[in-house]
This record gives structure tokens, sequence and C-alpha cells, in this order.
């Protein structure tokens, strides 16, 4: 019998029991944005429980037990000094801070979603019939349009657009612009309105995120060059488009391949398809890191089952440029390149 090593252990043990008040914290960091305690710290200095009981119109004691969790986890600082606590700058751009570069909690609101989708989670793993997107809770469409909309703001009429070759003026000019798997809208709106002289189609095969969009649009003040419908990745209308956006959903789909084929069809010939993807190595082991372990998670829960409930490729978030590079010539496309990365995404450019 092999003997265990206790240190190794004991080091394992900690590590899942960090996981767990990670799992925990999670669900207290959404608490806390949907009562508003972290806003109401932000820029108010140090608080004692009940000040932010008071506050925020919440139960001191409960409020004490949450900022208890909070200091342990390094979310908010603490001073037994004057037994207050206190959110930094730094914790206050992550948490308090809706839209901004550094906004965490739209993720948060997604792990809070799987867990209410834990049946259907373990089934999907069971039975790989997959999950579609449209069967999660709803908790996920708008936990995932916040935890992508500020790399959008951060980046994507900043460095993303100006990496491809040319696009850039074509917007500035006016040109035709297809976001496919739009969801919530935020990539598409956020371009319009950067881009005014341009017309842009959003479309998602999930009418909910459909109708959010449409909304969205009209309180943004660009409906007048924004159009959004349900459409699929292998059936969207129009043609002569001089970009056709991708933006984190390639892999989830149902059939890549055939959507690849379709982009092709509707670009112009001189046309780009700008296709954005979680950053991932071409092996497994290159993505044996927090950030790959978030990824493959996320994809464990959402993106496979996804393209597995419509019989599907099931790339996975973590696919890798060698595999989307063929699923890309596959459909036509003769150029493809990394045109720029971000910290978490890689931009790639493909063109007829």
């Amino acid at each position: 019998m092999q003997m265990v090593d206790q240190a190794k252990l004991e080091a394992f043990l900690g590590k899942a029991v960090s996981d767990m008040g990670g799992a925990c914290g999670a669900l207290l960091a959404f608490v806390g944005d949907r009562l508003g305690l972290y806003r109401a710290m932000a820029g108010s200095g140090p608080m004692t429980a009940e000040e932010l009981a008071q506050k925020t119109g919440t139960n001191a004691r409960m409020i004490r037990e949450w900022l208890a969790s909070q200091a342990a986890g390094g979310y908010v600082n603490y001073d037994p000094a004057s037994a207050r606590f206190s959110l930094s700058e730094e914790q206050a751009l992550a948490l308090a801070q809706e839209g901004g570069p550094a906004f965490m909690q739209g993720g948060f609101q997604v792990m809070v979603s799987l867990f209410k989708d834990e049946q259907k989670i373990i089934d999907a793993v069971r039975t790989g019939k997959g999950l579609s997107w449209a069967d999660h809770d709803r908790c996920l469409f708008e936990g995932t349009e916040r935890f992508f909309r500020p790399g959008y703001n951060a980046n994507l009429t900043a460095r993303w657009i100006p990496a491809l070759d040319g696009v850039e003026a074509k917007l500035k000019r006016g040109a035709k612009v297809a976001d496919v798997g739009c969801g919530h809208g935020a990539s598409t709106i956020l371009m319009a309105k950067t881009y005014p002289n341009s017309r842009f189609f959003g479309f998602d095969y999930h009418a909910p995120s459909i109708e959010w969009a449409t909304r969205q649009a009209e309180k943004e003040g660009v409906s007048d060059r924004v159009r959004f419908q349900v459409a699929k990745s292998t059936d969207f209308p129009g043609t002569d488009y001089d970009m056709v956006a991708f933006f984190d959903c390639l892999h989830d789909m149902g059939d890549p391949a055939g959507a690849a084929a379709y982009v092709r069809k509707t670009l112009k010939n001189d046309g780009t398809w700008l296709i954005v993807e979680p950053l991932a190595g071409d092996k497994l082991e290159d993505n044996l890191n927090p950030l790959g372990r978030l990824f493959y998670s996320a994809s464990a829960t959402i993106c496979v089952p996804a393209s597995l409930a419509h019989n599907g490729a099931a790339l996975g978030a973590q696919a890798g440029e060698a595999k989307l590079r063929q699923v890309v010539t596959a459909g036509g496309f003769t150029r493809f390149r990394r045109a720029t990365q971000s910290p978490t995404n890689m931009v790639l450019e493909a063109r007829p």
C-alpha cells in the first residue's frame, strides 16, 4: 500500500478549503452587488457594520457577518483598532463600478446561475445530451453580459477593431456590420455608439436576449442605426456585410463549420470576419493555470453542453487557435491570423 505524503495531503486539503470559501464568497459577492453594499462603501471611508446597515437598509447583524467574510477573503479591509471596514480604490473598481474596465460582478452572477442549474448540469454530464443556452436560469444571460461588457468597453473599439486590416476606416466612413450571437447586444451597441456612420445588425437565436438588446438600444439612443433580430448563425439575414463579428460564441455553436461557411456567403469579397475567443493554448497542458481553470469550468457547465444540445462539435471554450483555424478555413476563408490579444481573449481576423 502506497504511503500518503502528509504534507501533500494537508496542502491539498488547504486548497479544497480555500475553494469552498471561494464558492461561498462568490454567492456573498453577488449578495453584496444585489443589495448595493459595495456601492455604499465605495468612496465612503471606514464604516462600522451598523453604519453600512443603516445606509443600505439592511440588518446590522447580518451585515457584520457579511463584512467579516469579505475581510477574510480580502474583498474589504478591516481595521481592528476602530472596528471599521473599508473598500480600497482597487476593490471598488472591481466590485462597485458597473461597466468599468475591471468590474467583476457579472462573473459572480454567472457562478450563482450555475448553482441554480445544478441538476440540469448533472444530467448533461451524465447523459451527454447537452444543455441549451436557452434552458439555463435567466440569471446567466444578464451575468454574461455584465461579465463581458467591461472587456468590450476597454478593448473593442480602442484596440481590437484598430488591429484589423482596414476595418476601422470602413466603419468610420459607413459600413454594414453583423454581430452574430450578440446576446444582450453590449458589443453591438458599443460599436454603434463609436461608429455612427455605420449600420449594425445584431442576431441571436435566444428571443429574450434580442428583446433585451432592442430595449437597451433605445435607452442608449442608437436604435436609428441598430436592428436586433432572432436568427441563428447559419441563417441570419442579409448579404454584402463589410464585417461579421462573433464575440465569445463560435466555440458554443452546434455547427461552427456551417457558421463559417455561412459567414463567407454573407461577406463582401473584401469583408472581414472578426472572431473573439477566450485566450487558450492549443494543448491542454498550456491551459493548466487559473485562467484556464475558469474557462474550462465555464466550458464544462455552459459551452460544451450548449453545443451538444444541438448535436454539435463541442469545441469548448479552450479550443485553441489551431482548431479554430481549421474551422474557419474549412468554411472557405483563405486568410487567417491573430490580430491581437488581451489578457483573457484572442482576436482573430479571417478574410475570404
